[in-house]
C-alpha cells in the first residue's frame, strides 16, 4: 500500500477524470492536482459542470486545477517541478473511435506524444506508481469471448485502439529501463451521468428527447460490457494504493480489464434507456430505429474477464444496468434543462 499524500489525474475534467477527483477528495485527505486541456471535442459546458461537482465535494480545499495538456512537455514539467506527486493517473487522451478515422492527428498528439510527456516526467521526478488508461479497443476483432488480458492483441481495428495499445508497450517498456511501477486498465463502455456526448448511448438520449430516430448499427446485433462509472472509479482506487508485483521477467509492470463482466445485447440497452427516459419526462414514446450496417473501427461483442481484478483486488462492479441508465436520465434532465435556457 502507499501512503498516498499528493496525486495527478491528467484528464481531470473528462468523465472517469471528473468522478475520480470527487471520489478522492470525498474519501481522502490527499492533496489532488487535476489537469485538462479543456478542449471542445464535445461540450464544454460538461467539463464546467465536472469541476463544479469536484469543487462542491472539496470541503477541505485539497483539489487544485490547472489548464494544461499533456502534449505540451514544457507544461507538465513546471506542474511536476513544483508538486511531488506519490502517484499519476493518466486519464488524459483523444478519445473515440469513429473520429480517429476522420481526425487521426489529434490521437497520435495527445494519446502518443502526450503519454510520453508523462512517461517522461515520471523518469524524471520518480513516482511511487503510474497508473495509466488503456480501452477493451485494443482487443480488436478478437472473435474469443471474454477478452483476458493475457489475449493477442495486436491486430487494432482504429487508429484510437492502435495508439492505446501503443501506450501499454511505451509504459512497458519505461517500466523495465526506468523502474516505474505502471498499471494499465483497459475500460469496458462506460456510462453514466455527465458522460461523453459522443458515446451512444448520450446521443440516443438527445434523438429520443428530439423524437428522432436512433442509428443502431451492425442491425442492432451488437453486444457490449456497459460499465457504470461509480465501478469504474472504485476499481481505479483499488489499483491505485497498490503497484504491481514484479512479473516473471522482474518487471513492475499489470495490465487490468475494469468491466461489468455481462455484455448486454444493444437493443436492450436500447429499450431500458428508453423506458428510463419516458419515466423521467423526458420523452412521451419511443422513437423510430433505423438499422444501419457495422461501422469501420467497430466491433461486435465486448466482454471483460475481470478475474485478475478480481483475485488481485476483491473487484465486483455492483451497478445493474437499469440503475445506472435511471441515474444517467435523471442528470439528463437537469442538462436538457441548462441547455434549453442557453
Amino acid at each position: 500500500m502507499i501512503d498516498l499524500k499528493e496525486i495527478l489525474v491528467t484528464g481531470a475534467a473528462g468523465f472517469i477524470g471528473g468522478f475520480l477527483c470527487k471520489k478522492l477528495v470525498e474519501d481522502t485527505d490527499c492533496h489532488i492536482v487535476g489537469v485538462d486541456n479543456m478542449n471542445d471535442y464535445y461540450d464544454p459546458s460538461i467539463k464546467q459542470d465536472r469541476l463544479s461537482m469536484i469543487r462542491d465535494s472539496d470541503r477541505s480545499g485539497q483539489f487544485d486545477f490547472i489548464v494544461g495538456d499533456i502534449s505540451d512537455m514544457s507544461s507538465m514539467q513546471r506542474i511536476f517541478e513544483s508538486h511531488t506527486f506519490d502517484v499519476v493517473v493518466n486519464l488524459a487522451a483523444q478519445a473515440g473511435v469513429r473520429y480517429s478515422i476522420q481526425n487521426p492527428s489529434a490521437y497520435i498528439e495527445s494519446n502518443l506524444v502526450g503519454f510520453f510527456n508523462v512517461l517522461e516526467m515520471c523518469r524524471n521526478y520518480p513516482v511511487e506508481h503510474l497508473v495509466f488508461a488503456s480501452s477493451s479497443s485494443v482487443y480488436g476483432s478478437n472473435e474469443k469471448v471474454p477478452y483476458s488480458v493475457s489475449d493477442r492483441t495486436d491486430s487494432p481495428v482504429s487508429l484510437y485502439a492502435a495508439t492505446k495499445k501503443s501506450n501499454e508497450l511505451m509504459a512497458h517498456a519505461y517500466s523495465k529501463l526506468y523502474d516505474i511501477p505502471c498499471t494499465g486498465l483497459r475500460f469496458f463502455t462506460v456510462y453514466g451521468p455527465m458522460g461523453r456526448p459522443d458515446m451512444a448511448y448520450f446521443k440516443f438520449a438527445d434523438k429520443i428527447a428530439n423524437g428522432e430516430p436512433i442509428q443502431i448499427y451492425n442491425m442492432g446485433n451488437l453486444q457490449r460490457d456497459f460499465t457504470y462509472i461509480d465501478d469504474v472509479v472504485e476499481g481505479i482506487i483499488d489499483v491505485m494504493n497498490q503497484p504491481p508485483i514484479r512479473n516473471m521477467d522482474g518487471v513492475p509492470f499489470k495490465v487490468y480489464n475494469i468491466g461489468n463482466s455481462n455484455p448486454e445485447p444493444l437493443m436492450r440497452f436500447v429499450d431500458v434507456l428508453e423506458e428510463v427516459l419516458i419515466d423521467e419526462g423526458v420523452a412521451e414514446k419511443a422513437t423510430a430505429h433505423e438499422l444501419l450496417p457495422m461501422q469501420p473501427g467497430d466491433v461486435y461483442k465486448t466482454f471483460a474477464d475481470v478475474s485478475e481484478l478480481e483475485k488481485d483486488f476483491g473487484f465486483r462492479p455492483a451497478t445493474r444496468l437499469e440503475e445506472g441508465l435511471r441515474a444517467f436520465a435523471q442528470w439528463y434532465v437537469s442538462y436538457l434543462g441548462q441547455k434549453n435556457a442557453e
